[in-house]
């Protein structure tokens, strides 16, 4: 991936995170975003071996200073990981780490011998790592109504399927939605700026809530507000709050986490090492997003559904283009993404409905968007300017001020996978089929769909009340 892709997505990061400085890495490229001066270890006795490796590597090096070299987290948590400075996050740009890239260099020959990796750099898990196409949510009237519809059926307390939905938190008038009349969890921290600007993906959660109320309107859906910075959490703190929303309300029957992040590698993430290891021993069902690369490197936690301890535990899901019949450009792909499903221009709740509310966001558009898209893109290369949370373009032009219904349309691998849970949640009350897990595996036997990704035939499930949107022909490159 182009390092351009990245830069919008990691400044408004970097602002929404002040005091975390980060980099964009690996180092030959841009295919995620870390913390600057840290790498992250298993606590306990690998924590020690990389702490004197890395001390013993960097005195040996006349070029590098051992002097920050120290234990940055706890001795023990949850998690099972802690930090270890090795660096100065505050030297250098964002381009690359020196200490970090020699640090993970010092332990190859350790981690060679142990057969396993004992280090790694501290990424950053998000709902959008490139933000590049970055769609924005467009306002829908109500008369256009939700795509896809609601769906038949009628909710029961005593059987109702619990979806748990890690996100950005619920609008604050979200009760004012019928829809969302059995969804519950947390608010959005912070829903606009002092100057009435729209924060980067606030509603993303929300939205997510609607997808999922829609297509199985027999469900209980609660949304935790664990990823209130621009979407993102870094890898140190997410295992953590993933255990946060499961203690707050218990294991749910479907798990529904539309972020993750790349990491060069195929044995997952060190960070959610534990929270993976205990979700396999529950029942609850890891739905989880592919990401929005278009890249077919494995993007965690999704491309756990491709590692054998782990497979009947997590459905990875892709995203469909809006005709249902080929992928989106801009979705993650390969053998790792189990599933596919609409996610161009899908339509749902992003604000209540007790009045049209207005939103200020800056909608700059252009027209000849490198991934082809015949809808106007919010992208623009080498630098992306329609995000939600600038006040105002390079050129100096001032945002726009919209208005919302209640609805609004959004694209995303991160709407494919709430379509994907709450048709597995759908399947469980529909069958009388209480284990998710089987009811995955069953909803997907039965299943008939499949559409062309990258040439090749995967299978996909389209919601009965999901309507496709027109493909139009690839906008012109300029």
């Amino acid at each position: 991936m182009a390092p351009q892709r990245f830069h919008e997505q990691f400044e408004q990061i970097q602002r929404s995170m002040p005091d975390v400085p980060l980099a964009m890495g690996p180092d030959d490229s841009a295919e995620f975003i870390y913390e600057k001066g840290y790498v992250l270890v298993r606590d306990g006795e690998d924590a020690r071996v990389v702490e004197d490796t890395v001390r013993a590597h960097f005195t040996a090096e006349p070029d590098l200073v051992q002097d920050h070299v120290r234990r940055a987290g706890p001795q023990t948590n949850r998690s099972g990981i802690t930090r270890i400075q090795v660096g100065d996050p505050g030297e250098g740009d964002r381009s690359g780490d020196r200490p970090v890239a020699h640090a993970l260099r010092a332990l190859r020959e350790s981690e060679g011998r142990a057969g396993r990796r004992l280090v790694s750099r501290n990424h950053l898990v998000s709902i959008a790592v490139n933000s590049c196409p970055g769609d924005e949510p467009g306002p829908v009237t109500q008369a256009e109504g939700l795509n896809p519809a609601l769906a038949e059926g009628t909710y029961d307390a005593d059987s109702a399927i619990g979806v748990l939905v890690v996100d950005t938190g619920l609008m604050g008038d979200f009760r004012s939605s019928p829809l969302l009349a059995h969804t519950d969890g947390d608010a959005q921290i912070k829903e606009c700026d002092d100057d009435g600007v729209l924060q980067q993906y606030v509603g993303h959660g929300t939205f997510i809530a609607g997808l999922v109320a829609a297509v199985a309107p027999n469900t209980d859906v609660v949304v935790r507000n664990s990823l209130n910075d621009a979407g993102a959490i870094l890898e140190s703190e997410f295992g953590e709050k993933l255990f946060e929303a499961v203690d707050a309300g218990g294991w749910p029957d479907i798990l529904s986490l539309s972020a993750g992040t790349s990491n060069g590698r195929t044995d997952g993430l060190l960070g959610v090492e534990a929270f993976m290891r205990e979700l396999r021993e529950q029942r609850t069902l890891l739905v989880a997003a592919a990401g929005n690369n278009g890249s077919a490197t494995p993007f965690w936690p999704a491309a756990y559904a491709d590692l054998p301890d782990y497979q009947d535990v997590v459905l990875s899901v892709g995203a469909l283009r809006g005709d249902g019949e080929f992928g989106a450009c801009f979705s993650n792909h390969g053998p790792w993404v189990k599933v596919y499903a609409p996610g161009e221009r899908l339509t749902s709740v992003l604000t209540g409905f007790d009045a049209p509310v207005p939103y200020i966001y800056q909608h700059s558009t252009y027209d000849a968007c490198r991934y082809g898209f015949g809808y106007a893109c919010t992208c623009v290369s080498p630098r992306h300017t329609g995000v939600l949370s600038e006040a105002g373009t390079s050129s100096g032009t001032k945002p726009d001020q919209v208005m919302f219904e209640g609805l609004a349309h959004w694209s995303g691998t991160s709407f494919a996978t709430p379509l994907v849970a709450g048709l597995i949640a759908s399947h469980m009350s529909g069958q009388q089929e209480s284990d998710p897990r089987v009811a995955r595996y069953k909803m997907l036997a039965a299943n008939s769909g499949y559409a062309e990704v990258r040439g090749a035939h995967v299978p996909a499930l389209r919601p009965s009340t999901w309507r496709p949107v027109p493909v139009l022909p690839p906008a012109p490159r300029s």
